[in-house]
């Protein structure tokens, strides 16, 4: 099938690319780079022209919750309306677990994301996913100042992002199912104990200081709330092992 990838250059996205091709699909990459605006819906229309399947892994960056409201608000709505006119037949929407344990910041805009989905007038899948491996160095790099690193408390579940991308990949080639089941990884950690593994793989030399994060989030980081339940799916590439590919693939 055509298959449309918003966020296709992201983490994830570029997973879904690859995958998706490999399985045969025609896939097209909606990003800026690409001359897609999600926000303002530049290239939209014609980017979606004979599109069968969005998948939409788009995001940004941010820890305010207005910025990831507005966000999400703005780029579901435009994808979805592009979608109507081109005839769209099945959205494929990826979300985070947990996120109605914790409403503000990025996970505040997943939930209007969510929302708009299930109210868009596209037959859709959505499904959540705990945070991915590259969570970790993506985390290190935002929170480092000098010699510190400031690491959130948080119980995690990490997964393979390639491991998500197959199963949109799956959710897509299978067609409109509404709420999956979470994808976690197989093993629940210390974001901590994930933060020193990093660190010593790769020979940086930081001083790691664990600092609980304020209000219902960090709550819901610290109790294991942002994990799947029982009956989830689970991933098979555990951080450790997931971290050993990146060094192999930077020597």
């Amino acid at each position: 099938m055509r298959i449309a990838v918003a966020g296709g250059t992201g983490t994830v996205g570029r997973h879904v690319v690859e995958i998706a091709k490999e399985r045969g699909h025609h896939v097209v990459s909606l990003s800026r780079s690409e001359g897609v605006d999600l926000v303002n819906g530049r290239g939209l229309d014609q980017a979606l022209q004979g599109t069968e399947t969005v998948i939409d892994v788009s995001g940004i960056q941010t820890t305010s919750t207005k910025k990831a409201v507005d966000f999400f608000t703005n780029a579901t709505q435009n994808l979805l309306a592009a979608e109507k006119k081109a005839g769209v037949r099945h959205h494929v929407a990826l979300s985070i677990v947990g996120i109605d344990k914790a409403t503000s910041g990025l996970y505040a805009g997943k939930l209007v994301q969510e929302d708009e989905v299930r109210h868009g007038g596209i037959p859709w899948s959505l499904l959540r996913s705990t945070q991915f491996h590259e969570f970790v160095p993506m985390a290190v790099k935002a929170a480092s100042a000098g010699p510190l690193v400031l690491v959130p408390k948080m119980f995690t579940q990490p997964v393979a992002a390639r491991e998500v991308a197959a199963a949109l990949v799956a959710a897509a080639e299978a067609g409109p199912k509404g709420r999956l089941a979470d994808l976690g990884g197989p093993r629940g950690e210390q974001l901590v104990d994930l933060v020193r593994a990093y660190l010593k793989k790769t020979g940086k030399r930081k001083r790691i200081v664990q600092v609980p994060v304020p209000g219902p989030m960090g709550k819901a980081m610290r109790k294991g709330k942002l994990i799947p339940k029982a009956g989830a799916a689970v991933g098979r590439q555990t951080f450790l092992e997931w971290l050993e590919t990146q060094t192999q693939q930077n020597r």
